[in-house]
């Protein structure tokens, strides 16, 4: 049996008369990867934001692991367990690596302190959020650049960092909007594998225009155009959809 960790039903978002997303229908399982493709325009990053928690949809439901948060803010949604990466990498760029994602860690391991001045013990104290960190460092394989400062690493480590950022937050279901967007050949190839190698204890949704990557990672693919899916299937299925 598929475990769905997200789904959405009759999903709308409407911006005056436009119809930005309209009645979508769709679900994210465990050890799977999900891709919704479709034209510049098509609904799809909308899609994401309303999934996330970033914009109020007009009408319909959305449900994270077994839970209505149709109404529920991003940072609500992020510590129920989804976590997100955006078009543009969102990281810190004057700090480390493992800087980086210490704070991400630290997001999910606040303490409360033991004594009125406790508030300026030093986070490198918290053996939970440095454990946490590390393996988020660890599934991310970046382990090799733990002391780099993150402005100095190229365009794909840095999509990676963001990712181990969002591992870091401890989450179930994964919104990745283009991860491969601006890499070359050999980052898009690590990223890739990367993916892969998270599918197992993750949902995942995938927004790509990487076709090659696309078939290659997604266990089923939706098809967006102008705010409505007109496909949802296998790979193999989209490919032969006359529609699409």
């Amino acid at each position: 049996m598929r475990d769905i960790l997200l789904s959405c039903q009759g999903l709308t978002k409407r911006f005056g008369g436009l119809a930005a997303v309209h009645d979508v229908t769709l679900d994210w399982a465990r050890d799977e990867i999900h891709a919704v493709i479709g034209p510049n325009g098509a609904g799809k990053s909308t899609l994401s934001h309303l999934l996330a928690g970033d914009l109020p949809c007009t009408s319909g439901r959305i449900q994270l692991t077994g839970q209505d948060v149709t109404h529920w803010h991003a940072e609500k949604r992020s510590h129920l367990g989804l976590g997100r990466s955006f078009q543009k990498t969102n990281i810190f760029l004057p700090l480390t690596v493992a800087e980086n994602i210490r704070l991400a860690a630290q997001s999910r391991h606040q303490r409360l302190p033991a004594h009125p001045m406790g508030w300026w013990s030093s986070a490198l104290t918290d053996a939970k959020v440095l454990r946490t960190a590390q393996e988020a460092m660890e599934l991310a394989q970046l382990s090799h650049r733990r002391d780099t400062v993150a402005g100095l690493m190229s365009h794909g480590e840095q999509r990676q960092l963001e990712i181990a950022m969002c591992l870091a937050t401890q989450p179930q279901v994964l919104l990745l909007d283009e991860p491969l967007a601006g890499m070359g050949v050999a980052e898009a190839e690590r990223m890739v594998a990367l993916l892969l190698a998270l599918k197992p204890h993750h949902a995942m949704l995938l927004v790509e225009h990487d076709m090659d990557a696309v078939f290659t990672l997604a266990d089923r693919l939706s098809v967006m155009v102008n705010g409505v899916v007109i496909a949802s299937g296998t790979p193999q299925e989209i490919r032969h959809d006359a529609n699409v």
